[in-house]
This record gives C-alpha cells, structure tokens and sequence, in this order.
C-alpha cells in the first residue's frame, strides 16, 4: 500500500518509519505541505493518505481523491471534524482515526499550562536571562481551594481533573452532556448546566470535541456569564472559542489570563516556522499582543509516548483496511 502523508515533520517521518514492521508493504511519502485543494494532487498513485488535525478534507478534496484512486483517509489524531464524512462515505473511501494516542499527554500539558499562567513561570523565564532578579508583577494564586470547571470529560478531560482534585486539592466540576459514570474515582462533581460551571468556576478547561453544537461555545454570552477575572484554558480545538468574543473579553478585563494551545485558523502558521514573516492574520496578532495570554503551537499532544501509540494505531488501521476491508477505528457518517 502506497500512503501519501500530508503535513509531515521530523518527528512523524522518526515514528512512522520506527514503527512499520518490516515486509507491511506500506511505503510513504512524506510531504511537508498539509493536504488542501492545491496539494491534494500530491496523492496521485496512492492508496491512502494520511492526515493530521490542520489538514483540509473537504467534499471537493475528497472527490478528487477519488478520481485519484484514493481508498483510503487515515487521520493521525482523534479529531475528525476536518474531514467531510458524509461525502466520504458516497465516494465508499474509508475513514479510520487514533482515538486515544496518549490523553495523559493533553492532560499534563493543559494543567501545566494552567500553573504557568498562575504562577507566570514564562516571564519569570525571560526576566532572569536578562539578568532581573525582581519579583514585582510575578505574584500568582494557590490552585488548592480554587474551583476549576471542565467542559467536556472524555478521557484527557477526566485525566486533568484527577490531577487537579487529588494533586492539587481543586474542587473540580463539569459539564457534559453525556456524563461519565467513573467521574467520581477522578475527583470530577457534574454541575447541572453549563451555565451554572461558567458562573462557579475560577479557571476553565475546555476538553470538548469540535462539533456543529460546540462550535463557539465560548462566546460573548458564554463569557459574560463568567466570574470577573477567570482564567480560560483550551487545549482541544480552536473553534470552540469565538476569537472576536475572546479579545473584547481580555480588553475589558474580563478575563484574568488565558492559555491557548489551539486557535480556530492556526492551520496558516502552526506546524511551521514563520519568525521571519508578517502575521497577516489581525486577529490572531492582536490575541498574541496581550500581556495575559500565553499560547503555544498545539503542542499538548507532542510527547514520545503520543508519537508511539499514533503511529502504532495508524499503522494498524491501515493494514486491516487492506486485509480486512475494515478497522476497529473506522470513522462512520451518521
């Protein structure tokens, strides 16, 4: 089988090749550029190809894959929102994904996250490279007692209240509309409605999928429902935030800090290096402009462990779409 894998770096070539047992078949090309209307020629004489989160697989893309000869669209993460499903399935290409690569991986890193903005490690960082041993402005808050409010408690959103309930001694409530029965074992209390985790919480974690009725859950209403001076947190997808809303947020003082690991148009610059370059996208220089915002590349995901289990399940999900005609994490329209 011949796989085409869009939006490659480094680290996915490493485990990719480190992970394919020998005689599999598979061959790949790697390709920097991420899959969109332009590249999507790119795949000619391929069997399957191989996306991540920033990679566009639209009805038109999808179409052309199929004229292509395209069998088969593995997605080398969890999320699948970026993918047409409905015209996937007409055209009889098969979808399969990594549901669980390593949530313990997004956890760590969304609470680690939260002590960084807390405790403002990243400007005391910059202040002693240049020499300035000065604590004014550095002064944070204890997270023990604080009441952190997760929307979404899949398994990265239940892993980061287990270490915020029984590390940190939080009092950790969320919202979902499909409660989990173990929430309990990992410290998490549900709350009634969303509106009553936005009005108690001191810092929120967002851990929801991107859905049509997630999609800017976090918006001007959502926001003026929050406690003046609550920290906001999102490592899951940038479109559950409404930008517009966010930054009208921050300018007011709204908001106490944020942490972004995502943003709703990041596919332009993340996964790529463009510290040489304009950001053309005002909205996105003007979120970066704020002292209280701290945001990294969507990273959360990006651990050894992660890198190891995607590339195990993609793998896998490739060959038994070749043996078997399907996979255990086949992705279906519904």
């Amino acid at each position: 089988m011949k796989v085409a894998v869009f939006g490659t770096r480094r680290y996915d070539v490493d485990s990719l090749e480190k992970a394919t047992p020998k005689g599999s078949g598979l061959e790949y090309t790697f390709i920097e550029a991420l899959l969109d209307h332009t590249t999507v020629v790119l795949a000619k004489d391929h069997d399957a190809i191989c996306l991540f989160v920033n990679d566009t697989c639209d009805k038109a893309i999808l179409e052309t894959l199929h004229e292509l000869g395209v069998k088969y669209v593995a997605l080398r993460c969890a999320g699948f929102n970026n993918v047409d499903l409905s015209a996937a399935s007409k055209l009889n290409i098969h979808v399969v994904r990594v549901p669980a690569y390593s949530p313990e991986a997004v956890a760590e890193f969304a609470v680690g996250m939260i002590m960084t903005i807390v405790r403002k490690y990243h400007k005391a960082y910059n202040r002693v490279r240049e020499g300035n041993f000065l604590l004014d402005g550095l002064v944070g808050i204890n997270l023990n007692g604080k009441t952190v409010g997760l929307i979404g408690t899949g398994k990265i959103g239940l892993l980061t209240g287990r270490i915020l309930a029984h590390g940190f001694r939080c009092k950790v409530i969320a919202y979902d509309p499909y409660p989990s029965k173990v929430a309990d074992e990992y410290g998490v209390t549900y709350v009634n409605t969303l509106d009553d985790l936005l009005e108690r919480s001191d810092i929120i974690s967002l851990h929801c999928p991107l859905t049509e009725s997630t999609k800017y859950i976090i918006n001007d209403d959502s926001l003026s429902k929050m406690k003046r001076g609550v920290i906001l947190i999102n490592t899951s997808r940038g479109g559950l935030i409404d930008t517009y809303a966010l930054i009208r947020a921050l300018k007011s003082g709204h908001l106490k800090a944020v942490g972004l690991d995502v943003y709703e148009k990041e596919s332009n610059y993340f996964f790529a290096d463009s510290s040489a370059k304009v950001i053309s996208d005002d909205t996105f220089a003007r979120l970066l402009s704020f002292y209280n915002v701290f945001m990294t590349g969507h990273q959360a995901f990006l651990t050894e462990e992660a890198l190891e289990n995607i590339s195990d399940t993609t793998i896998q999900n490739l060959l038994d779409l070749e043996s078997k005609g399907t996979s255990e994490n086949i992705v279906v329209h519904q």
